[in-house]
């Protein structure tokens, strides 16, 4: 299960803030954030060795697209299509409204249930793929929300009944800052907790968090992405170049 967390503020200058977790076996190969795709030109995200895809990445319209599993549907199986290739699909696009209207068109079957997050700094949408059937899509309101495993602010989610209340208790964050991202990144790395609540999440089993982002879309169209190439409490977090 990853963790993101997302605000929206229209007409704020930072429209769009992000951060999020991922969480995979740790033996599992990636790359961090480039220009992996010769064929997308534009398009800056991680890339996952083995299948090929990410978990997360932007264009240079301004996009952001970022896949979680559903619960019980970690790792790929046979017949399947690989998530991974959903936010590369979600990024062939120059607007997030034209993005989820492409994918709602999908063949959910052809994947293992996910969540799909795609953004820009006008609008939000959330996509939830049941396996079967078409995706389906709602708006991602204005406020601060939390999507893992589950639909946004379940409290069914162990974890978003924890840690959602922290996120909207701290000051928000401000990418113009040194220190801007103090208050969220200090929530995104918190180790403590009952197993199954923990935000960041210690290797068990060779599976737990694996690296981290801090992302913020401008109204003027400007992107700032902070990477950290482990766990958040570890790893420091570094500028991507999005040229």
């Amino acid at each position: 299960m990853c963790t993101l967390v997302l605000l929206r503020r229209p007409d704020h200058p930072w429209p769009l803030l992000l951060a999020a977790n991922r969480d995979e076996r740790l033996d599992r190969d990636w790359d961090p954030p480039a220009a992996h795709w010769p064929d997308r030109p534009g398009v800056v995200a991680g890339r996952d060795r083995a299948g090929g895809g990410t978990w997360m990445g932007v264009n240079r319209a301004g996009v952001v697209a970022a896949v979680l599993n559903r619960p019980g549907s970690l790792g790929p199986a046979p017949g399947k299509r690989s998530r991974g290739e959903l936010p590369l699909l979600a990024l062939d696009h120059a607007s997030a409204a034209a993005a989820a209207e492409a994918l709602a068109a999908l063949d959910a079957g052809a994947y293992r249930p996910f969540n799909l997050v795609v953004a820009d700094a006008r609008n939000a949408v959330f996509l939830r793929g049941p396996g079967v059937g078409r995706p389906h899509g709602m708006e991602v309101s204005p406020g601060t929300h939390m999507i893992t495993a589950h639909d946004p602010d379940d409290p069914a989610s162990r974890r978003i009944a924890r840690h959602l209340p922290r996120f909207r208790a701290v000051r928000p964050p401000e990418p113009d800052a040194d220190a801007g991202w103090e208050a969220w990144r200090a929530v995104l790395a918190d180790r403590s907790g009952p197993a199954g609540t923990e935000i960041n999440v210690p290797s068990q089993g060779g599976f737990g968090t694996g690296c981290a982002s801090l992302l913020a879309l401008a109204a003027g169209g400007g992107m700032s992405w902070l990477f950290a190439a482990g766990p958040p409490d570890l790893a420091p977090f570094r500028p991507v170049s999005l040229a």
